[in-house]
């Protein structure tokens, strides 16, 4: 014998988020305003100014690489010459005559480090420089970019 209980109806879950389809869409593709609002304007109409910014976004991330670069440079140089204060601070610790099996190999060690750090420095000062007439060039071949760009 079946009874008949009555079951109850579980209540909808509704999302809090009522904002229109088209604004999720723009969400989802990363048209946002301020404070993560979303934008109800349309994204740029002509391909050609999507095309520049793109160029340009890559010539910016080409010369924050370069600037990691230069990052990482520096802190080469800056190794040599913390070994270095280490010895002359230890000095009175050792005879160099009796360690200089291990300081001769040091000092070549500590040039090399120098050398690649002054090579990691100037390529990048280099490149940076490269990336900037690239985007000069860019301004220059397109004023529509040049307003946004400094």
């Amino acid at each position: 014998m079946m009874s008949s209980t009555p079951t109850m109806k579980k209540p909808e879950n509704k999302p809090l988020n009522t904002a229109p389809a088209c604004e999720e869409t723009l969400c989802r593709r990363g048209f946002f305003g301020k404070h993560g609002t979303v934008m109800t304007e349309s994204p740029p109409a002509d391909k050609n100014t999507s095309i520049i910014i793109n160029e340009v976004q890559m010539v910016l991330a080409e010369k924050r690489t370069s600037l990691s670069v230069m990052r990482t440079g520096i802190a080469v140089l800056v190794l040599p010459l913390s070994v270095l204060s280490v010895l002359v601070a230890t000095s009175r610790y050792y005879v160099a005559a009796h360690v200089i099996g291990l300081l001769i190999p040091l000092g070549i060690l500590m040039v090399a480090l120098l050398v690649l750090g002054f090579y990691l420095v100037g390529r990048s000062a280099l490149r940076m420089r490269h990336y900037d007439h690239m985007i000069q060039q860019i301004k220059r071949k397109h004023s529509v970019i040049a307003e946004f760009i400094d």
